[in-house]
Order: structure tokens, then sequence, then C-alpha cells
């Protein structure tokens, strides 16, 4: 059975629980599965990368391209 077929009978089974713990159970499963899936897509940035990154802020900084957290807040108030 390929793996399309079994989502479809698992989803199938699924429509026939009646137990809401059941349904919990399967739910925390779904989404523990979901959190490993987006860590392994996850990809750090290298030094270089970083090192780039403190740079630009830096020089944002020394040429007043940035907000504070005054005026951040003021935006969403």
């Amino acid at each position: 059975m390929n793996l399309e077929a079994r989502k479809i009978e698992f989803v199938q089974e699924f429509l026939k629980l009646q137990s809401e713990e059941a349904v919990s159970r399967l739910e925390k499963i779904l989404r523990k599965e979901k959190n490993v899936s987006d860590e392994q897509l996850f990809e750090p940035m290298t030094e270089d990368e970083l090192n780039k990154r403190i740079d630009q802020s830096e020089s944002d900084f020394r040429n007043n391209r940035f907000k504070n957290s005054s005026e951040l807040l003021a935006k969403y108030e």
C-alpha cells in the first residue's frame, strides 16, 4: 500500500472515532511530528552570515537607521 492510500485509510478511520480523548491523543502526536519536521527544515546561519548581519546592524546603528522601543510600541498602540 502506498503512502497516499495509507493516509486516506487513516483519515477514514479517524473520522469514525467517537472518543474525544483519542482525537486529542492523535492531535498531540500530529503536533509533535509537525514540530520535528519543522526543526529538520531549520538551517542555522553560518558564522560568516552572522558576522555580516552584525556588521550591517552596527552600520545601521551608526547611521541612525533604527527605531527605539518607544517608536515600535507606538506603532502598535
